[in-house]
């Protein structure tokens, strides 16, 4: 409910927010199986990627924290309230940056916009395992009509 009466503003120090959000609000972490940050942003953070990606490796390794990103990807003439981002990079370059601090915290990635799906780890899980169901069953068919030409 809280998060319903937040406004946008600020800055896109990451790593700030991040350090807050693990060092100060995660203090009682040693008493939860798993925790998991969900980071929705715009845009590609202040801070250099890897220097990012060293911090949530670090921070993620010593308990169960998984960091997932969502980036929706605002379509050009959309109203940004005159924020003006410290640091710029094209929608694909912002996707790549995530989708590698991601892997060192072991979360999700998923990049959306208006348009609808760009890219998404759950999505790409679900083909994955819808591939393999296939695969089996072609091969439960292939081995039932082998059966059935013997018989």
């Amino acid at each position: 409910r809280w998060m319903l009466s937040l406004e946008c503003k600020g800055s896109r120090n990451f790593l700030s927010a991040l350090r807050r959000a693990v060092e100060v609000d995660f203090k009682d972490r040693d008493k939860h199986k798993s925790q998991g940050l969900y980071l929705l942003t715009t845009g590609i953070p202040d801070q250099e990627t890897h220097r990012i990606s060293a911090y949530v490796a670090e921070a993620c390794r010593g308990f169960d924290l998984q960091l997932h990103v969502c980036l929706f990807s605002v379509t050009k003439g959309s109203d940004c309230s005159g924020i003006i981002p410290a640091r710029y990079a094209t929608p694909r370059e912002t996707a790549r940056a995530f989708k590698e601090i991601v892997q060192a915290a072991k979360g999700r990635f998923h990049w959306f916009g208006e348009a609808g799906i760009f890219e998404s780890d759950d999505i790409t899980s679900i083909i994955s395992e819808m591939e393999k169901a296939k695969n089996y069953s072609q091969k439960c068919a292939f081995l039932v009509e082998s059966l059935k030409q013997r018989s």
